[in-house]
């Protein structure tokens, strides 16, 4: 079983090594002692977030404090393309399930995007909170799901911004009902034609009203592939984590299958 993990600011774990006492304070040491009860000698994993794992056994918790005296400090490379899911805005949480799950599976970029038949509308206020709330929820995702990194939420994105990011990306793929070229076979294609580098496989997930015509031409213009995931219809909130998964095997960033 896997360490339980625990968050420190970037930089917390710069220079440390074997031996090493980091101490984690305010929330994070608060739930180690408090909530978790961790008692001195218990293995714990402490991280930063951008892929940085200290290894260690408690010293002492108490109050709002947690030291750990480290065993190791790993640096966890970035895999070598960056999933990213461009989620549409749904109404209920389902675009929310979807950015939690999708960071349990190795996403490594969310995008919230504003479609044309998105009925929610991030306008103001309300759109601070909302993206606020979607990286509160992918870090705590992170943390249960024992990440070293946690994913990056961008932005609102609109329809013009999005067709501009397909441009650049490595793979942008518009998971969608209509098309014919199943999502798996396109994905062995592009792992056996790339060298793998830092750029980007996008999944595009429309509304529950599902992606406009206008909006399929602008995308597919720009770049974007259309693919098949199921031979049926998936909601917003488990298409964008299915095409993750499909992903997250085919392009390696899975443990490789072995023979029985």
């Amino acid at each position: 079983m896997s360490n339980p993990v625990f968050f420190v600011p970037a930089g917390t774990l710069d220079g440390l090594g074997v031996g090493s006492v980091a101490t984690v304070t305010g929330p994070e040491g608060r739930h180690a002692a408090t909530v978790r009860r961790l008692a001195a000698g218990e293995p714990v994993d402490l991280v930063d977030g951008r892929g940085t794992r200290a290894r260690g056994a408690v010293e002492r918790a108490e109050g709002d404090v947690l030291a750990v005296v480290l065993d190791a400090v790993e640096r966890e490379p970035r895999p070598p393309y960056r999933l990213v899911l461009v989620q549409a805005l749904a109404k209920g949480d389902r675009d929310e399930l979807a950015a939690e799950a999708a960071t349990e599976l190795g996403v490594d970029v969310v995008v919230p995007w504003q479609a044309e038949r998105s009925i929610v509308r991030w306008k103001g206020e309300r759109g601070a909170k909302s993206l606020a709330k979607w990286r509160s929820l992918v870090a705590a995702a992170a943390k249960q799901s024992r990440r070293a990194w946690v994913p990056d939420v961008d932005e609102a994105s609109d329809g013009a911004a999005l067709a501009e990011r397909i441009g650049r990306a490595a793979l942008a793929i518009v998971l969608h009902e209509d098309a014919t070229e199943p999502l798996g076979a396109l994905l062995d294609t592009f792992a056996a034609r790339q060298t793998p580098h830092d750029g980007e496989v996008l999944f595009v997930v429309g509304p529950e009203g599902g992606i406009s015509p206008a909006e399929i031409d602008r995308f597919t213009s720009a770049g974007a592939r259309l693919a098949l995931l199921a031979p049926h219809v998936l909601r917003s909130s488990t298409a964008g984590p299915a095409a993750l998964a499909i992903a997250g095997d085919r392009l390696g960033r899975w443990p490789a299958r072995t023979a029985s």
